[in-house]
């Protein structure tokens, strides 16, 4: 609904729909969460709280999967290979390397310069290392 009543301030030259309402759905979340911790401690009982907590760190880390698969979409395809294969996959960088027969110092410096443009590219999104 918020996305819905808030649909003026749409900017297609500043991000994409899809990086627009993550936006919009971050920040619920925080003011959510802000408003609950708002009050006394009192009013809070523990059992309850501890399922909330577990289901904001899901919708959290929900939300960065997202976010994180939209930036790595904006990658070239090389530099997405190789963050796929290292890190989602754990493989080693000389098994990776003789697979596209490249010397494995030219890898971890194909590796070095994707990670570089998805910082770049996460940032872009209003990303920042604080999360």
């Amino acid at each position: 609904m918020k996305a819905w009543r808030s649909r003026e301030k749409f900017d297609e030259g500043r991000s994409s729909l899809r990086t627009w309402l993550f936006a919009i759905t971050r920040n619920l979340i925080i003011d959510a969460v802000r408003a609950r911790n708002s009050r006394p401690a009192a009013a809070k009982l523990p059992e309850n709280r501890r399922e909330t907590e577990a289901a904001e760190d899901h919708s959290e880390a929900a939300l960065r999967v997202m976010l994180v698969s939209e930036a790595l979409e904006s990658l070239s395809e090389d530099h997405r290979f190789v963050i796929n294969e290292i890190y989602y996959r754990g493989r080693k960088y000389s098994e990776v390397a003789e697979e596209i027969g490249v010397p494995p110092g030219t890898l971890r410096s194909r590796v070095y310069y994707a990670l570089k443009s998805l910082r770049l590219v996460l940032e872009e999104m209003g990303w920042s290392d604080e999360r």
